[in-house]
């Protein structure tokens, strides 16, 4: 969907993206020489461990903790588990791995580091016991593509994507596929409140949520189930949605591939800013998500809209731009394509001010030709919504609108009860016909939109970016760390060395081995081989 609809210089775009890549990759550095508890558990998540404790404890997290107490994680987990499964006469398989684990819970077993010879064997068995989560992850990936390929995608654009908040799965399962049949074309289960915060991922079907349903692997296994049913019944793929981010954002991801989700927020910064998570923790944790998201074929939603909840959404509009720079770079180091990249940002200027909605499309159109190919998540007003119902329809209406306008991917429906109640079934259904009509009586009005040469909205789209290169500019002067600690993006303060989660996080020895980035990073051929 590439245009000039906005007069940019090319070199000036192309230096923003240079800036974002300097920025990023003292960050990346650190990702690659570092390691963290819910990567290592995501390791064993992928061999094929499952279940729980009597306490509800994930045996993942037990035998994590056994191998951190024992010799710790500087060189993984698979050495010494794969090791220990071979000293103990057990056989590198899921079974035998959770049976590890339990005894490691109950204290009869102990961790070492294999030597010599033992350090080949350890390293083989694990990689071929990974390999098979991968390849799980690889069969959905196809099963995926053969389902649209037999139902179809939805016939406009943007996709129209719901929230499913009730707390208990099975009453999620008849709503997700109510707003389906009312034209939902994404269905984002939203998490318990405090979930990103737990360190380990509560095991089976969840039904006591709190203002969300919890993220777990049979909760994405039922939500997955009835909307293949639904896809069957309408005759188009309707997509899933859950949240990959938190505390142990690479087994949420590691869940999703395994159970076909389809999209996944995942941004690079929300954990640090909005939840407290420790910056190190949150960019080792990232890059190892995103892996798994490129492999799975999944989309992620970044959460630049956030940042304009905390700060103005006029001032901060460049900090937006940055970060969707950072998110892109980091997306494609971890390797994303640039159809995966669901980059946020939001309807959020306050309504009073003069010009807002010329504002809003200045800077909506700004995002869409920065990152043509990107299926952009556009996000509705939540800020400035006052409890009056009429007016907040009227806003989410003029904010479809501007998806309309300017060509956005994905577009999340506005309530007109947003940040008022909780909203019933009927708001959801009014806030759905007001998208359906925007977007059937605008239909491809993007095509004929075009803004006055050296008008307004170029200048004020000129003006942004203009100011997200300076800023660019300055944090790779200071390096993205200090911007961060400083509360360059949504006024949020976080230094590296706070912060929760720091605790989990490990740097490389010398001889650290992980089977997962192994596969994931290998050329094609080699993986083939």
């Amino acid at each position: 969907m590439s245009s000039n609809k906005l007069g940019l210089d090319p070199a000036l775009v192309h230096r923003a993206r240079a800036l974002a890549a300097k920025a990023g990759r003292p960050v990346v550095d650190m990702a690659r020489s570092h390691t963290t508890v819910s990567v290592e558990r995501a390791v064993l998540r992928l061999a094929g461990v499952t279940g729980a404790d009597p306490d509800g404890i994930p045996w993942v997290n037990r035998l994590v903790d056994a191998v951190r107490n024992d010799v710790g994680l500087g060189h993984g987990v698979a050495l010494p588990v794969f090791h220990a499964l071979a000293e103990h006469g057990l056989d590198p398989t899921a079974a035998e791995l959770t049976l590890l684990a339990q005894k490691a819970a109950a204290g009869s077993v102990r961790f070492d580091l294999p030597t010599g010879k033992a350090v080949t064997a350890a390293k083989k068995a694990s990689r071929r016991q990974v390999a098979a989560g991968i390849k799980q992850i690889d069969r959905n990936r196809a099963d995926r593509d053969r389902m649209i390929k037999r139902y179809g995608d939805p016939k406009q654009r943007p996709w129209i994507y719901l929230i499913v908040a009730t707390g208990d799965i099975y009453e999620d399962i008849p709503q997700a596929q109510a707003a389906a049949r009312a034209g939902a074309d994404v269905i984002a289960v939203i998490r318990s409140t405090g979930q990103s915060l737990l360190d380990y991922v509560p095991e089976g079907a969840t039904r006591e949520g709190f203002a969300g349903t919890y993220a777990t692997q049979e909760n994405f296994r039922l939500m997955r189930a009835a909307l293949d049913e639904s896809s069957k019944e309408l005759g188009r793929y309707v997509r899933l949605t859950n949240y990959a981010s938190g505390l142990c954002m690479p087994e949420i991801a590691t869940l999703a591939g395994l159970q076909r989700l389809d999209m996944m927020l995942n941004d690079s910064m929300y954990g640090i800013l909005f939840r407290d998570i420790n910056p190190i923790r949150t960019f080792v944790d990232q890059r190892f998500s995103r892996q798994i998201h490129a492999r799975a074929g999944i989309i992620i939603n970044t959460g630049e809209d956030n940042y304009l909840t905390t700060a103005d959404a006029v001032e901060a509009a460049h900090t937006v731009t940055v970060s969707q720079l950072l998110n892109e770079y980091f997306a494609h180091e971890a390797g994303l394509a640039d159809w995966q990249l669901g980059l946020g940002h939001a309807f959020e200027i306050n309504p009073e001010l003069p010009e807002s909605f010329r504002l809003e499309l200045a800077h909506a159109l700004l995002a869409r030709e920065l990152f043509p190919e990107a299926p952009l998540k556009w996000m509705p007003p939540t800020k400035h919504m006052t409890g009056d119902v009429f007016r907040g329809n009227l806003l989410d209406g003029f904010f479809n609108l501007v998806g309309a306008l300017t060509g956005q991917g994905i577009l999340l429906v506005g309530m007109m009860t947003e940040a008022v109640v909780t909203p019933w079934l009927s708001d959801r259904d009014i806030a759905l016909q007001n998208v359906r009509y925007v977007l059937g009586a605008a239909g491809n009005l993007h095509e004929d939109f075009v803004p006055a040469p050296d008008g307004f909205i170029q200048r004020r789209a000129h003006q942004v970016l203009d100011e997200a290169i300076d800023l660019l500019e300055k944090i790779e002067d200071d390096t993205l760390l200090n911007a961060i600690a400083d509360g360059t993006f949504g006024i949020m303060k976080r230094p590296a060395h706070r912060g929760k989660g720091l605790d989990g996080v490990a740097k490389h020895d010398d001889g650290y081995y992980n089977p997962a980035t192994e596969i994931l990073e290998a050329p094609a051929k080699e993986e083939q081989q």
